[in-house]
């Protein structure tokens, strides 16, 4: 991602308690990994499930950041044309061969901004594909390291993505993927491996603080956007080929309430 200037994170700022245990909202998901990948974790909510889900999902290969570049060129293809990949934000088909710095490049998205908790591009929640996706340079640098949100004025270079001071809100059709990541982080990052305990909130403005929001606003998005079959073939690409590790809320969404 493009460098940061961190903000200034608001003193009061404090991350919300998963929920207590309860049915959850919505009707279970069966998947064919839930009697081994999952078995520890079914029939638990609230606070046992995230922890369950920690346990699952932290045992993990990890990669340097060079080479998120290759990864993201498997997990991210367009299924209607391998030679390149689809971009976040812009939705754009792109040559896999344009990743770079310049303006009409893809580069390297932090969805979890990776000044939330300074982590940089350290190896672990720095190169964690499972939330780093490929960006037009320009787009990213517009969303920099702001909290998602609904609201503010169209990006010119990303129609249906808008943005103001202190939020971004992506285009419809990645809505749900890009609460996933964000939740999917905050279940793997703990505080237990050397890096901040990574948390959603309900705020915006942030800044270096290891909370991501606004999260009312992400488990709506999680709702209007179910998992479609280019976010579930990611999340087994890096469950088979990289990290061996799989985002818990692709595969059964109504974990989010079921934690929140």
């Amino acid at each position: 991602m493009a460098t940061l200037t961190a903000l200034t994170p608001a003193s009061a700022v404090s991350a919300p308690k998963p929920a207590s245990a309860a049915a959850p909202a919505r009707a279970a998901t069966v998947t064919p990994y839930d009697d081994t990948y999952y078995a520890g974790a079914l029939g638990k909510s609230g606070q046992d499930l995230k922890d369950a889900l920690h346990g699952i999902i932290s045992s993990q290969s990890k990669l340097t950041y060079s080479q998120v570049w290759e990864a993201l060129k498997d997990t991210d293809e367009d299924p209607n044309n391998s030679s390149n990949v689809v971009l976040l934000y812009t939705g754009r088909s792109q040559s896999k061969s344009t990743n770079g710095g310049d303006a009409d490049d893809w580069n390297r998205e932090h969805v979890w901004a990776k000044s939330h908790g300074d982590f940089g591009t350290s190896t672990g929640p720095g190169t964690d594909i499972h939330h780093l996706r490929p960006t037009d340079a320009s787009v990213n640098s517009t969303r920099g390291n702001k909290d998602f949100d609904n609201g503010g004025s169209q990006v010119g270079e990303a129609p249906g993505n808008y943005t103001d001071a202190d939020s971004f809100e992506p285009r419809n059709a990645v809505k749900g993927d890009v609460a996933r990541m964000i939740l999917y982080m905050a279940v793997r990052y703990e505080g237990d491996d050397g890096f901040a305990d990574l948390e959603p909130n309900d705020s915006v403005n942030n800044g270096s603080a290891p909370y991501h929001g606004r999260l009312s606003v992400l488990k709506q998005w999680s709702t209007q956007d179910p998992p479609d079959a280019f976010e579930k073939r990611r999340n087994e690409v890096i469950y088979t080929t990289y990290q061996h590790n799989r985002n818990p809320f692709v595969d059964h969404p109504e974990w989010v309430e079921s934690i929140w």
